[in-house]
C-alpha cells in the first residue's frame, strides 16, 4: 500500500473574524499541499476562536451584560453548516486537492457547537463531528453533540475520523471509533500540556491507528484589544503553546510535539503498519470479549422537537443483550 502523506497545521485564527480566518486557511493549506500532503488537519475551533481565558461574564447564579456581548461576538463569527463558509472551505480543499479536516464553531438556531468538518479533494463536505462533551466552562457557550455525528469516513487515503480534545479521554467513544476501523484518527485540541502527548501515544497504541493532533499556537496579541482574558493584556503572553504531533500505530512519535511557534508538521504514513500492529492487538476484534463486555451506541439524531408519524421506538429495540 502506498504511503499517505499528512500535514498537521499549528497556528491561530484571526480571533472572532470568520472571513479573515478562512483567508488565513487559504494561505496555510497550499503550504501543506506543496509539501505533498494529501490530508491536512487544523486545530479545534480554528474558525474562528477557542476563547482561551474568557469567562463570558458568568458566576454561579449570575450573568453580566458584558458576557452576553462576548457571546454575541462569538455567535456572529460562527459557521452555518452548510453555508457560505463551508463552501469556501470546500473550495480550498478542491483547489489544493487535499482532504481537509478542520475545527470550527458551528451555529444552529441559538446554540454553538464545537465541530470538526471533513472535506474531500473535490470540495465536498463529507461529514461533521460535533463534540459530545464540552469540558468545564466550555459548557457555558457550547451545546452537546449526539451519536449521529460520530463518523469514520472511508476515503482514498484511509478511514478517517475525528475526536475533539478531552473527548479523547472517553474510553467508550474511543472504542466506537476503533469498531469503525479508524486508520487516521484526528484529534484537534486546545490542550497544550506536556501530558497530552502521552494520551495521543496511548490512543495510537490502543487503536493501532495513526493519530494526528493539532493545537493552536495563540498569543494575547492575536486577539482583539478588548479580549478580556484572565491572563492579562501583554501581547506576548502565550495563551496556547501548541504541542501538535503525529504518532504511529505502535505509539512511536513520528513528528512533534512542537511548542516553539506556528508550524506545519508532515509525515508519511505506512498504512501497512496498522495491519501489522493488529497482529497482536485489535481492541474491537480478536482482543475484545463480547461475551463479557458490549458497547451500545445510539447513533440517532436527538432533536429537541420531534414530529411523530407513528409510534415511538426504542433505539435499542431488537437487541438481545
Amino acid at each position: 500500500m502506498k504511503p499517505v502523506r499528512v500535514a498537521v497545521v499549528q497556528d491561530c485564527p484571526v480571533v472572532f473574524n470568520r472571513e479573515a480566518t478562512i483567508e488565513k486557511v487559504k494561505t496555510l493549506v497550499p503550504q501543506a499541499a506543496r509539501e505533498g500532503a494529501q490530508l491536512v488537519l487544523f486545530p479545534e475551533a480554528f474558525v474562528s476562536a477557542y476563547p482561551k481565558g474568557l469567562d463570558f461574564g458568568a458566576r454561579i447564579g449570575m450573568r453580566f451584560p458584558e458576557g452576553r456581548e462576548d457571546f454575541q461576538r462569538y455567535f456572529d463569527s460562527a459557521v452555518d453548516v452548510p453555508g457560505p463558509s463551508t463552501q469556501a472551505l470546500g473550495d480550498i480543499a478542491k483547489t489544493n486537492n487535499v482532504y481537509l479536516v478542520i475545527g470550527i464553531i458551528e451555529r444552529e438556531l441559538g446554540t454553538l457547537y464545537c465541530t470538526a468538518l471533513f472535506f474531500s479533494p473535490d470540495g465536498r463536505l463529507l461529514g461533521k463531528h460535533r463534540k459530545l462533551m464540552p469540558t468545564a466552562l466550555e459548557r457555558l457557550v457550547w451545546g452537546y453533540g449526539d451519536g449521529s455525528t460520530l463518523p469514520v469516513l472511508d476515503t482514498q487515503v484511509g478511514k478517517v475520523g475525528a475526536v475533539i480534545c478531552w473527548e479523547n479521554y472517553m474510553p467508550l467513544l474511543r472504542m466506537y471509533m476503533y469498531s469503525q476501523g479508524v486508520q487516521i484518527y484526528c484529534a484537534p485540541t486546545a490542550d497544550d500540556r506536556d501530558t497530552w502527548l502521552s494520551t495521543m501515544r496511548h490512543i495510537a497504541l490502543e487503536g493501532r491507528c495513526f493519530v494526528l493532533s493539532s493545537c493552536q499556537y495563540l498569543k494575547r496579541g492575536d486577539c482583539p484589544d478588548d479580549y478580556k482574558a484572565v491572563q492579562g493584556d501583554d501581547p506576548d503572553t502565550i495563551l496556547m503553546r501548541g504541542g501538535s504531533c503525529i504518532v504511529g500505530p505502535l505509539g512511536e512519535v513520528i513528528a512533534g510535539p512542537h511548542f516553539d511557534g506556528p508550524c506545519i508538521l508532515t509525515a508519511d504514513l505506512d498504512m501497512n503498519q496498522i495491519t501489522q500492529g493488529k497482529y497482536d492487538f485489535d481492541a474491537a476484534g480478536h482482543y475484545a470479549r463480547p461475551d463479557v463486555f458490549r458497547l451500545h451506541v445510539n447513533v440517532r439524531p436527538l432533536p429537541a422537537v420531534v414530529n411523530w408519524r407513528g409510534e415511538p421506538t426504542d433505539p435499542f429495540e431488537g437487541d438481545d443483550a
